[in-house]
């Protein structure tokens, strides 16, 4: 048994914790109320993980640090992002952590072809180029031998305990009733989406595999299916008919964004709704044996079933 810190406790932070518990270790989150879902074996501390004294403390002996975070307020990350982010990178070179990193695939950018992990992170806009300059500090120091560090990312969350943090999932409590939903969006581009279980289980499974280190890794996830179709088969799983699917103007989206930051940042990147957006998570399959939930599971996750 060793010990393994979990920083965030949302539905992917729970998975990490969940199955870190399931496989004989010792599990501590940290949020700054100490809240999130109460877990038999899972130690909850309130602390602010942006200390990094504070955390360290906490991390002492640990194996590994799981940056789970994700900051609730989409338009400021600029805001939140570095003092986290360099808590988690002096927590882990002051104890010997493997800093393991829960990520999107912003860093990306837009791209025109299926992404893998061979693709350099060039994106132009805010958050894009937060996540990736995190990645690169982290990176380099790695490379200088400070820390130990590996990234997951994955592309939309689906199933269970997402709402209203999935473009998709967002939409189900409204679909299941039966009322209309408006996409931000082509909701017939196909798109990839990730369950965070299988987020939770490329965390816990690189954590363990020192040659995973100093690499980015894509989460096991499905063939694409474009969020008309995932919704339908939502839907089904739930034995519920589909319900009509409307795109969200787009003057909607901008005018929004003048008083809203959340949703002015999601304007910005609308291209991960209107192209093809899509991931190849072969690589990760084949190196750990790692396989996402069938579809099917997923649907019933998504649907709270």
């Amino acid at each position: 048994m060793s010990k393994h810190v979990v920083v965030g406790a949302g539905p992917v932070g729970t998975e990490a914790a969940r199955l870190l518990v399931a496989a004989g270790h010792q599990v501590i989150t940290v949020t700054r109320s100490g809240s999130g879902p109460r877990l038999d074996g899972v130690e909850r501390i309130a602390a602010d993980a942006s200390d990094p004294d504070r955390l360290t403390e906490i991390a002492t002996g640990a194996a590994a640090l799981y940056n789970c975070a994700n900051p609730s307020h989409y338009g400021s990350w600029e805001k939140v992002w570095p003092q986290l982010w360099s808590s988690l990178l002096r927590t882990a070179e002051a104890t010997g952590a493997a800093l393991v990193s829960a990520s999107s695939l912003y860093a990306y950018g837009p791209v025109n072809q299926v992404m893998t992990e061979d693709l350099p992170d060039v994106a132009t806009e805010k958050n894009g180029r937060i996540r990736a300059g995190m990645w690169a500090e982290a990176k380099r120091l790695h490379d200088q031998g400070r820390i130990r560090a590996v990234e997951v990312r994955a592309s939309d969350y689906a199933g269970a305990g997402v709402g209203a943090n999935g473009h998709l999932t967002r939409n189900v409590p409204a679909a299941l009733q039966g009322k209309a939903v408006w996409f931000l969006g082509d909701p017939d581009q196909p798109h990839s989406w990730t369950d965070v279980l299988d987020v939770g289980r490329a965390l816990v499974a690189v954590a363990d595999r020192p040659e995973a280190y100093g690499k980015v890794w894509l989460a096991p996830t499905n063939p694409p299916r474009s969020a008309r179709e995932a919704m339908t088969d939502v839907l089904a799983a739930a034995r519920r008919p589909m319900v009509a699917m409307h795109r969200l103007p787009g003057l909607v989206v901008r005018a929004g964004g003048l008083v809203n930051a959340d949703l002015r940042q999601f304007g910005v990147m609308s291209y991960i709704m209107r192209r093809p957006y899509v991931i190849d998570s072969s690589a990760i399959e084949k190196e750990f044996g790692l396989a996402p939930t069938p579809w099917s599971g997923v649907c019933r996750r998504t649907a709270d079933l």
